[in-house]
């Protein structure tokens, strides 16, 4: 089998230490991802999902056990190399979009660039304008946060997900601020990404409707794994609209 993209190993962590509250809230976690999963990580709030997704993007750090992302062991990195690590490999997307308002389209699409980067190359402002393209939003490219719907500035927020072509995508609650219409074009843009492109998905939602249109769904419970499964019922129509042009919204 291939390397994993994401190897957890007897993952712990633990807040309050040296204090008189001390809180575990993950329990030696194993989970392993490959590249190009579509996986959707469930349970009920206060589980520990949050707590997952955030060491996973490398946000802050386990107390104990092995993280292995792209088969680099990551508790051993030093701050700016974590940085790095974390620049090239992972894209997040976010129930709030937190869209800068005073930048057009284009230019929260090329944050991610100027942070990892420096100043905006003439080829980083047209791939910023592609993959605004490939999102459906051909037609705003020039337009504010204020001037888009609300599913459109999500596609605005997975556009800037996937600016630095990440292999891995975090996607916390990415449809939960959305309409259900909306919800559903945001949940096949990025089973497009997924089907077309290969990026790998790893989506917290608390929709069993859209997790089970994923390829595998985890469920996480009192800070521990309680099940991982293969999503076996027949998403047929879900694969054929995934494979489908984006179209703006």
């Amino acid at each position: 089998m291939a390397q994993p993209l994401i190897e957890l190993s007897d993952v712990h962590k633990t807040y309050g230490a040296g204090t008189d509250v001390v809180v575990e809230v993950l329990h030696g976690i194993d989970f392993t991802m490959q590249a190009g999963e579509f996986t959707a990580l469930i349970g009920p709030s206060g589980s520990g999902k949050s707590t997952l997704l955030n060491l996973i993007g490398l946000l802050e750090p386990p107390t104990t056990g092995s993280y292995r992302l792209n088969g680099r062991e990551t508790t051993t990195l030093a701050e700016a190399e974590l940085t790095q690590l974390r620049a090239t490999t992972i894209g997040f997307v976010f129930q709030f979009h937190h869209l800068l308002p005073a930048f057009t389209a284009t230019e929260n699409v090329l944050m991610p660039g100027l942070i990892a980067h420096g100043p905006v190359t003439r080829e980083r402002r047209e791939a910023a304008r592609d993959v605004l393209r490939a999102v459906g939003l051909s037609d705003r490219l020039d337009y504010p946060p204020r001037k888009l719907s609300g599913g459109q500035q999500q596609r605005v927020a997975i556009a800037r997900a996937l600016s630095l072509a990440p292999p891995l995508v975090l996607a916390d609650e990415p449809t939960g601020n959305l309409d259900t219409h909306s919800a559903d074009e945001i949940f096949a843009l990025m089973r497009w990404f997924n089907a077309e492109r290969g990026v790998a998905f790893l989506i917290v939602t608390h929709d069993p409707r859209l997790a089970r249109r994923c390829d595998r769904i985890v469920e996480l419970v009192d800070g521990a794994i309680a099940s991982d499964r293969p999503n076996t019922a027949d998403r047929g129509g879900e694969h054929r609209h995934a494979t489908a042009t984006p179209r703006p919204a």
